[in-house]
């Protein structure tokens, strides 16, 4: 698996570490690490096996228990919980054992879920996530999209590979990889609350180095809402880069994508009716995405260049989108768009990374 994380920074951590005595809170915190995915470990004090303390991915300490380890070594990621919502005692306490928050049970459960599970898989810096979305049909976005990763990938980066348009035919079958193994997103479409980050990119389809979820070739599904924002949580939470490619109509999944995007690309070829129809696609995109670049495509028409086109739209210009002789052709031959390396689409995306991923994309076009 590509990654860029250190080796041995892969797959679950453990759960967290409970410290009570009180046996009605100790079975509501089992029941919500239950719900996370995880088994802990419950001590009564600081554990007695070295580095227990100091080695836990998350520490759960109940109020009851609390006075009992103020003095014990400081560190991130202990939370004070308990029941009692009107105990003006608790912060001082909280103060004094270095708490990070104080959680109040029932109404804390969903939140702590979430961060129980996060604990357990080990959650850091969450993925760069761009969106790709064409400015007219068949403006080039979903051949970006594909070269946005398989180059991600090539460079050792973790990298997924999301189809977020069902009416576009699957990536997998730009990649190659109609018939790999694999879950699509009709496997999901039921998707609700947390996904496990781990058991989805497992269960995605593996092709060019990347993780890809796609459609299938059966009847059109409709994503909910409330499932693309629980696959996308997931996917950025492993990190590395997750690359989106999204259709340019805007519905209720579609906002849910576009508002965990850190950056969108607009490909617009340079023809006055594309820059036209792609107005009406940023306007529509922009009211939830915040930083939104035009990515030109040519040839021109006459008069305009690729800096015309991004002002025409408002928009950062991103960069010039180059013609690769050949392309199509090599995607019969079963290689997908970006696989050369020396090929000026992939040139163009090894840059686009390069500045992205080290914060360098503040306003300048790719040269």
């Amino acid at each position: 698996m590509a990654s860029d994380r250190p080796q041995g920074a892969e797959g679950r951590r453990g759960g967290p570490l409970i410290v009570t005595e009180d046996e009605q809170l100790l079975d509501d915190l089992l029941r919500l690490c239950a719900a996370a995915g995880t088994e802990p470990e419950v001590c009564h004090g600081v554990p007695e096996r070295r580095g227990g303390w100091e080695s836990a991915p998350l520490i759960l300490v109940g109020d009851d228990a609390a006075p009992r380890l103020v003095g014990v070594a400081r560190r991130r990621g202990v939370l004070l919980v308990g029941r009692d919502q009107d105990d003006p005692g608790v912060w001082q306490t909280a103060v004094e054992l270095g708490a990070d928050h104080v959680l109040r049970l029932p109404d804390a459960e969903p939140w702590l879920v979430d961060r129980i599970a996060d604990a357990a898989e080990g959650v850091g810096r969450p993925a760069l996530t761009v969106g790709v979305v064409g400015g007219r049909g068949g403006a080039g976005a979903s051949t970006l999209a594909c070269a946005l990763a398989v180059t991600a990938a090539r460079a050792g980066r973790r990298t997924m590979l999301i189809d977020g348009d069902p009416l576009g035919g699957g990536l997998d079958v730009l990649l190659g990889g109609e018939q790999a193994d694999g879950r699509r997103w009709p496997d999901f479409a039921s998707s609700r609350g947390r996904v496990a980050g781990g058991a989805l990119e497992e269960s995605l389809p593996w092709l060019h180095q990347l993780r890809v979820l796609s459609w299938d070739r059966g009847d059109s599904v409709v994503i909910p809402a409330e499932a693309m924002r629980a696959v996308l949580a997931a996917a950025r939470r492993r990190g590395g880069v997750v690359v989106v490619d999204l259709p340019r109509r805007v519905d209720d999944a579609v906002v849910e994508a576009l508002a965990q995007l850190d950056l969108g690309l607009l490909v617009v070829p340079a023809e006055l009716r594309a820059v036209a129809a792609a107005n009406r696609v940023a306007a529509s995109v922009g009211m939830v995405l915040r930083d939104l670049r035009a990515v030109v495509r040519g040839p021109y028409a006459s008069g305009l260049d690729e800096q015309w086109v991004a002002n025409a739209l408002g928009l950062p210009l991103a960069g010039e989108l180059p013609v690769e002789p050949g392309l199509l052709e090599a995607q019969e031959a079963g290689a997908p768009p970006g696989s050369a390396p020396r090929g000026p689409l992939a040139r163009f995306c090894t840059a686009f990374w390069d500045q992205a991923l080290t914060g360098g994309l503040t306003g300048g076009a790719l040269s």
